[in-house]
């Protein structure tokens, strides 16, 4: 008897979002790419500012700069079964990448965005476990961003999910991942999201 496949939970979902086993340089810049046009079209329809929405463009393309600083390690683990200890490392690389550019002349905004873009809005994200409108509008515009080019995306490792599927999890995590209001006015805007989505390139 052919047994259905099982789909992953939430947890699975947004834990794969993490993972850097076999890491890809290209996939990580055309994440890069995407999050950041992303960023872009959340912020405008927000009604931010052309220089906010400008420097959400230069956070998305910087926001997981930190997985570089951690690709040593994780390329010499694959063998390695402590998957739980991996995780924590790569959750390292929000303050890792904030590290990295904090001295190098790039705007507040797009360092908040750095280090707290996977901080939750019920508390339960990091690096510091700040929630609801402690995390800065930029972090939580980038959170829902990059979740959603994650899901749609797909990588060596994952299939990428449909729309309706990827806007079925976002609108499951409306409240707790993310603001409920920037979750409501993406998937509001949907069908420019994914128009956003694809002029990305392929590198």
């Amino acid at each position: 008897m052919q047994t259905a496949e099982k789909e992953p939970g939430q947890a699975e979902i947004f834990k794969s979002g993490d993972r850097l086993l076999d890491f890809d340089l290209s996939e990580e810049l055309n994440h890069g790419i995407a999050v950041s046009n992303l960023a872009y079209a959340v912020a405008a329809e927000l009604g931010q500012d052309e220089e906010f929405c400008y420097q959400m463009a230069i956070a998305g393309m910087l926001h997981d700069i930190g997985k570089l600083k951690l690709t040593g390690y994780i390329n010499g683990q694959e063998n390695d079964p402590l998957l739980i200890e991996e995780l924590k490392y790569v959750r390292m690389h929000s303050s890792l990448g904030y590290e990295e550019l904090k001295d190098q002349g790039y705007s507040e905004l797009v360092l908040q965005s750095v280090l707290y873009h996977h901080e939750n809005y019920d508390g339960s994200g990091y690096p510091c476990g700040i929630r609801g409108e402690e995390i800065p509008l930029s972090a939580r515009i980038m959170g829902v961003a990059d979740v959603y080019d994650a899901l749609r995306s797909k990588r060596h490792y994952k299939d990428g999910f449909s729309k309706e599927k990827a806007m079925a999890i976002m609108k499951e995590s409306r409240g707790t991942h993310f603001d409920a209001e920037i979750d409501d006015l993406f998937l509001e805007h949907i069908d420019e999201m994914e128009a956003v989505l694809d002029t990305g390139t392929d590198l």
